[in-house]
């Protein structure tokens, strides 16, 4: 594995390489020997051999280096120790210098090894703390827990250098002959199930069991009580946000509804009446249209509101022309001809949208930009732009305060710019968002105070597209209704 260490690789390669390094140290330690024994005496010279001996025996352990050791004495031997060239001894004095070397060999030997198992398993140690930080990273931070666990089993597979690895949350009965299950418990509650290929060492399944299995048990039940904080904390936001949706759509339907209907009911009173004069039944009969055209539109606000926020105004995209979308808007709005100056590009493409979703977007858009005119037409401009159709609507009212700016897109607010003592409902330029981001766009408001306000709306041409808006491209803000 990458982060396998010195030593454990080479521990790996006992059976060739060490048996190799081990030959050959003793060779050339045989060869080192010979000008040393010029200013030396021979007898004295064993203590060389001890480097190869300390070598081979700190990297591939005691049992290579016991051996290392053995043929070095019979190097020694043979080599060094009169008579030379075979393995007889002459002399006492070299029969204790040979033992006293085999002995401090085999000594050093044990101490290597010893040492070598001292830095394994500090090593060991410090992997596995490695391991828990980095599971305690993945899952106190993720906000998918199962890929999270996807991803801590991958890394203690490539930690501990297992096969494979997976971690699942409650008990499994799937294990057998090819995989074992190692249950992962809060009390006497299992919480989670950590399995594995059955095939491992014993030495290795008993470090998974009392190294990895406690902490991993500790960091699966925080993870598991965070997601349900989590999970309890987002079902109360929604719950608070349906409480403020509900008791403004019952102010809503308790003023804006009552009011025209109040209206209607107060002129259609008098029209029962043979004493009033054509011009005031005709002027009767204008309010109760006028009141009734105000009430049909509210109710339809609400009604596409309530679908946004129940993500059902999924569009029935077509073909469409944008310019014929726009001119049916200002069809329904039916305010004088000179209220809009239209400047749309002849050579706009078609879109895919839902036609009737952008019609109700723009007679909202308009409406709001007419009624806050102050008297003046309303520039809308429309063109083509790279891979998106851009559109501007521009008014000359009173603007929009920067401090509102962010919040006039949220249903039922209503900016304060307001001098024609308009009653609206706060509803129609929220849904103008939802419905233009439902088919892929976006809308913003620029905006200074007493130079008026542009609502810029933009739309792809071609619905696999990212249709994000480039990064110089104003952040979207607010709206006002």
């Amino acid at each position: 594995m990458g982060d396998q260490n010195w030593t454990s690789r080479r521990v790996a390669g006992v059976p060739v390489v060490g048996v190799a390094v081990a030959a050959l140290s003793v060779a050339v330690t045989t060869l080192i020997v010979y000008p040393l024994a010029q200013v030396a005496p021979e007898v004295s010279l064993g203590v060389v051999y001890l480097l190869a001996v300390l070598l081979v025996a700190t990297v591939w352990g005691l049992w290579l280096g016991v051996a290392t050791a053995v043929a070095s004495a019979l190097a020694f031997n043979f080599f060094h120790i009169p008579p030379t060239g075979g393995f007889t001894i002459s002399d006492g004095e070299h029969w204790v210098a040979l033992a006293v070397f085999f002995v401090t060999a085999i000594v050093a030997s044990e101490l290597a090894e010893r040492a070598r198992q001292q830095a394994q398993q500090a090593d060991e140690r410090r992997r596995e703390a490695d391991l828990s930080a980095e599971l305690a990273r993945l899952l106190l931070r993720a906000d998918d827990l199962h890929d999270a666990l996807s991803a801590g089993a991958h890394r203690i597979a490539s930690t501990l250098d297992l096969p494979s690895a997976s971690i699942e949350i409650g008990a499994i009965d799937e294990t057998g002959e090819r995989r074992v299950a190692f249950p992962l418990r809060e009390g006497a509650r299992q919480i989670g199930t950590l399995v594995v290929p059955a095939d491992l060492p014993e030495g290795q399944l008993r470090r998974l069991q009392e190294r990895v299995v406690p902490p991993l048990e500790a960091l699966l039940a925080a993870a598991l009580e965070r997601e349900q904080l989590l999970s309890n904390r987002i079902e109360a936001a929604a719950l608070r946000r349906t409480d403020v949706l509900k008791t403004a759509l019952l102010r809503a339907v308790s003023h804006d509804l009552r009011s025209p209907l109040t209206a209607i009911l107060n002129a259609a009173g008098p029209l029962k009446s043979d004493s009033i004069t054509p011009e005031e039944r005709a002027e009767l009969a204008g309010v109760i249209t006028q009141e009734a055209r105000r009430l049909s539109q509210l109710i339809d606000n609400l009604l596409d509101l309530s679908r946004l926020e129940a993500g059902a105004a999924e569009p029935q995209r077509d073909w469409c022309d944008l310019r014929e979308v726009i001119q049916a808007a200002i069809d329904e709005l039916q305010l004088p001809a000179d209220t809009f100056r239209l400047q749309l590009a002849p050579d706009m493409p078609l879109i895919k949208a839902d036609a009737s979703q952008l019609q109700r977007a723009f007679v909202n858009l308009l409406g709001n930009s007419a009624r806050y005119s102050g008297g003046h037409q309303v520039q809308v401009r429309a063109m083509a732009l790279h891979n998106r159709i851009m559109v501007r609507v521009v008014d000359r009212g009173p603007g929009i305060p920067p401090a509102q700016q962010d919040r006039v897109f949220e249903p039922f607010y209503r900016a304060g710019t307001d001098r024609t003592g308009h009653r609206g409902s706060g509803l129609g330029l929220s849904i103008v968002g939802g419905l233009v981001e439902a088919n892929g766009g976006r809308v913003w408001v620029e905006s200074l105070p007493n130079q008026g306000t542009t609502f810029a709306l933009e739309l792809p041409l071609d619905q696999t597209a990212d249709a994000a808006v480039p990064a110089d491209e104003p952040t979207p803000a607010g709206s006002r209704s």
